[in-house]
């Protein structure tokens, strides 16, 4: 039992570190490596190059929204520091969800994976989910909650946490 919690623990130090942006390089790096090195998870997916303008404009769309919106509030926007949040922004696309900059690289991510018709590249898209619930905003909650109280809570009970 205490082997685990020290694994856990030491995997904490990764909290609100790496900017999501590089986890996003980090990862349609990784992605387009695969696509060449790993042709056996091919995949014929239907309309690879539709899809990926799609998910294009509504990454886009999505992830320009959430900045204009912090913007608007004069709130910051830097990931790695929380505690720097001058207010909740529930407005406009926070409306609808609570990290729309986090979904709209996801959403780039997934149109890349998919116009590659790589199932490991798809993987991979959905490896930064993951990541990106564990080590940011799964801290950013607990942070954001310590500040705002109630107000957050009753925010998280309204809106989801991607879409």
């Amino acid at each position: 039992m205490e082997r685990s919690t020290v694994r856990w623990s030491s995997m904490e130090k990764f909290e609100l570190k790496i900017p999501p942006v590089a986890i996003f390089i980090v990862a349609l790096l990784l992605m387009h490596r695969i696509s060449y090195s790993f042709e056996f998870a091919s995949l014929a997916l239907p309309a690879p190059r539709v899809v990926f303008a799609i998910c294009f404009v509504l990454s886009g769309i999505v992830g320009l929204l959430g900045i204009y919106e912090f913007r608007r509030k004069k709130t910051t926007v830097n990931p790695t520091k929380p505690e720097t949040t001058s207010c909740i922004v529930d407005s406009g696309i926070y409306r609808y969800s609570r990290n729309p900059m986090y979904l709209g690289l996801f959403l780039l991510l997934f149109g890349v994976a998919y116009w590659q018709n790589n199932g490991l590249s798809l993987v991979v898209a959905f490896l930064f989910v993951w990541f990106m619930n564990r080590f940011q905003i799964y801290p950013e909650e607990r942070v954001l909650e310590a500040r705002f109280g109630e107000e957050y809570v009753d925010y998280k009970q309204r809106v989801r946490r991607w879409i």
